[in-house]
């Protein structure tokens, strides 16, 4: 009842595990889907070369989820094409490759490496809210930015598909949707983090990240998230990845209500562990039994009607 067709998949349930969580190993990502119940896995964003990211602190929870200012740490292109390679050999889960990049020409060379391993789509992280010091404003702030990426980006993916990861910054996430869908993309993933965001230490009196803010997830971002989602699903034609906020089920049929097909799962495994992706998919099933749906397309963008 909770399996569902994304594009040229068929995933066992709707649950993905989210970029930036427990995506940097074969290992930890068969784990997911083995022993957590995943539908499919996301790797961590990786780009061209090495990056260690910020300083510790980098990540702060707080009551209502995580302020992460990780700053797209990765072992970089040569390692991930590994780690995705040995995924492929041992499980026949679906696994996203997360890329991202400094300028428009290394998006391109990136996705050329990424598509030596084989993923079964490419999510390209254009919105990441913790690395302004570095790269600047992101891509996915600017329409023809963002039109851009996409395109040099579909160019090289060759078969593979490819889903944008937007936030709900810049010009409006459903009139970026519908760039990237003009120039090619084939789903949308919504949303990243929020923000950047800032905790203060009172005792202190100082920021308590390293980096000063960092990227807003968990609980808090819920209600943005299933707003993004509902704005996408009516600007485009394509898929959706909903994500943001997740941490039970009723949170998931609410994206899906909104228009999602696929749900993201992220802060929620460092409060729960890997077995929330189970608890989620279950929840969903029971969900439909109790109201008489017999598939998650018959519930897909009810919010709209």
């Amino acid at each position: 009842m909770t399996q569902v067709h994304f594009l040229n998949l068929e995933l066992k349930n709707p649950t993905v595990l989210a970029s930036g969580i427990l995506g940097l190993t074969a290992s930890s990502m068969r784990r997911v889907i083995e022993v957590g119940g995943a539908g499919a896995v996301t790797t961590k964003s990786f780009n061209k070369d090495w990056r260690t990211g910020h300083k510790n602190p980098s990540i702060i929870p707080f009551e209502h989820g995580l302020l992460n200012a990780v700053g797209l740490s990765n072992p970089g292109i040569d390692e991930m094409v590994k780690e995705i390679r040995k995924y492929k050999a041992r499980s026949r889960a679906p696994i996203f490759a997360s890329i991202f990049g400094r300028t428009i020409d290394e998006f391109a060379e990136v996705t050329q490496r990424t598509v030596e391993a084989e993923p079964d789509l490419i999510e390209v992280n254009v919105s990441c809210p913790n690395v302004h010091s570095e790269f600047g404003q992101p891509f996915g702030d600017s329409l023809s930015d963002t039109a851009r990426v996409t395109e040099i980006v579909k160019k090289h993916a060759g078969t593979i598909p490819v889903s944008i990861k937007l936030g709900p910054h810049g010009p409006g996430i459903g009139r970026l949707a519908r760039v990237c869908e003009e120039n090619g993309a084939d789903a949308i993933t919504a949303i990243n983090t929020v923000g950047p965001g800032m905790l203060i230490d009172i005792d202190v009196r100082k920021p308590i990240l390293s980096n000063k803010t960092g990227g807003v997830s968990g609980p808090a971002i819920l209600p943005i998230a299933v707003k993004s989602v509902y704005e996408v699903y009516r600007s485009v034609k394509i898929p959706i990845i909903g994500t943001g906020g997740v941490t039970v089920a009723a949170d998931a049929i609410q994206l899906i209500l909104a228009g999602a097909t696929l749900i993201g799962i992220g802060t929620a495994v460092y409060y729960q562990g890997i077995e929330v992706f189970r608890k989620v998919a279950d929840g969903i099933h029971h969900y439909l039994q109790k109201h008489g749906f017999n598939s998650i397309e018959e519930i897909r963008g009810l919010a709209h009607e």
